[in-house]
């Protein structure tokens, strides 16, 4: 089968996308995985594929890295939305539908604002916080995550005891810049290595910050692959709606490759 594929990243977290509206795309597990697979592929963080789907302007459908179908992604979700501009799916706002259902978003020339599921209950442990934006985060904070074994310790927590056994979780570790800024680097689930940026992360991280330190949005990210910006509104102890994830995202190239 031989696939026309593109390539988008949003802050560094990179995507094949491929049009699927007319449904042609069939891979295994195993050739999705080899098509982002750095060395014998394309490279990707995962592969996206956009599907026609009534009532809305589009249906995202995410696979990690490991070939298997993932939960939301949030960085994934705003270049599937610059690949639906790129298209001419639609001019200014789009609402499309995902895994964790409906979201609302806006393009720019040069951002994505995405529309995140709402929150709903942040589990506050002694030295971390966990929360699913769509898909589950485990948030800690570090005095500085420049010199963080990322992998290392997000590998253990991903597999440990806890959450291991439930399929486990991606592992978020915060560093605070100044007042409603952060840094993070985030090691991801079905990737199973750091990434240069994690959309839900990050997501969970600016919430994580508003229950430790009370800072109202907007709420400022620095990652590995660039800066992005979490809004949000709190309608009760640990409820969150109107959660926007925030940045830019970028077609690379496109081609065509033979499975």
């Amino acid at each position: 089968m031989r696939i026309h594929f593109y390539k988008y990243q949003g802050t560094g977290n990179d995507f094949i996308m491929i049009d699927d509206r007319e449904r042609t795309f069939h891979a295994t597990q195993e050739e999705i995985e080899r098509l982002c697979h750095r060395r014998f592929g394309i490279g990707a963080d995962g592969l996206i594929l956009l599907r026609q789907e009534p009532d809305y302007d589009f249906r995202m459908v995410y696979y990690n890295a490991d070939g298997r179908e993932g939960s939301m992604c949030g960085n994934g979700g705003r270049c599937t939305v610059r690949f639906a501009n790129d298209l001419g799916l639609f001019e200014d706002t789009t609402t499309f539908i995902a895994v964790d259902g409906p979201h609302k978003a806006t393009a720019t020339p040069t951002i994505i604002s995405l529309k995140m599921c709402n929150v709903s209950g942040v589990d506050r442990r002694e030295d971390y916080h966990f929360m699913n934006t769509g898909s589950p985060h485990y948030v800690t904070y570090v005095d500085n995550v420049d010199e963080t074994d990322v992998v290392g310790i997000g590998r253990a927590i991903r597999y440990g005891d806890e959450y291991g056994p439930k399929g486990g979780t991606n592992v978020n570790f915060v560093e605070v810049l100044n007042e409603n800024h952060l840094k993070v680097r985030t090691y991801e689930r079905g990737v199973e290595d750091e990434t240069y940026s994690c959309g839900t992360g990050v997501t969970a991280c600016a919430l994580s910050a508003h229950v430790q330190h009370g800072w109202e949005g907007p709420v400022t990210i620095e990652t590995l692959g660039g800066t992005l910006q979490v809004t949000y509104n709190q309608t009760a102890a640990d409820q969150y709606n109107d959660i926007y994830l925030v940045g830019p995202a970028v077609r690379v190239f496109e081609g065509t490759i033979d499975i």
